[in-house]
C-alpha cells in the first residue's frame, strides 16, 4: 500500500494566532482561504454555493493521543469521540459560509481555526449528502442536556 502523501493546495488565514484564542461555543470568525495559483482553475463554479467544508492540517498539534480530558469534563474520552487536535492523523474539518470568491481568495465566515493553518481541500456543502438524521451525540449531547438543566434552573431562581 502506498503511503498518503498530501501537500497544501493553500492557506486559510484567521484573527486567531493560537488554538487558545479561538472562542468556546461561538461559530468562528470572518477569515480568508488562499489558494496556491496552481490551484486557481479548480475554484470555478464555486459561485452560488453558500458554504464550504474545509480540510486541513491541524499543524500546531502536540502529538497525538487516544483518550484525553475534554474542557469542561471531568472524564477522559476516546480522540475519536472528540474533536481535539491530538489525533493520531492531525486532519481537521469545519463548515463555513462562502461569502465571496475573489482570484484566489475565498472570504469565509465561521473560521475556527487558526492562521495559517495550510489548507489540503475544500468541498461543497451539499444538504441532501452532507445532513443526517436521527442524530445521536453520545456524551456531549449529555452535556449539553445538563448544561440546558443548569441554565433553567439558575433562571428559574434569578
Amino acid at each position: 500500500m502506498r503511503r498518503p502523501r498530501y501537500r497544501p493546495i493553500g492557506v486559510i488565514r484567521s484573527p486567531y494566532r493560537d488554538t487558545g484564542d479561538i472562542p468556546r461555543g461561538v461559530r468562528g470568525s470572518r477569515g480568508t482561504v488562499e489558494f496556491r495559483p496552481e490551484f486557481s482553475e479548480g475554484l470555478a463554479d464555486l459561485k452560488g454555493f453558500s458554504h464550504i467544508i474545509l480540510v486541513f492540517h491541524l499543524h500546531k498539534s502536540e502529538g497525538a493521543l487516544l483518550r484525553l480530558r475534554p474542557r469542561g469534563e471531568k472524564k477522559s474520552r476516546g480522540i475519536f469521540a472528540t474533536r481535539s487536535p491530538r489525533r493520531p492523523n492531525p486532519i481537521g474539518i469545519t463548515v463555513v459560509k462562502l461569502e465571496g470568491v475573489r482570484g484566489t481568495r475565498l472570504r469565509v465566515w465561521g473560521l475556527d481555526v487558526i492562521d495559517g493553518t495550510p489548507l489540503l481541500d475544500i468541498k461543497p456543502y451539499l444538504p441532501d449528502k452532507d445532513t443526517a438524521t436521527g442524530v445521536c451525540t453520545g456524551w456531549y449531547g449529555e452535556r449539553r442536556k445538563r448544561e440546558r438543566q443548569d441554565r433553567r434552573r439558575r433562571n428559574a431562581h434569578a
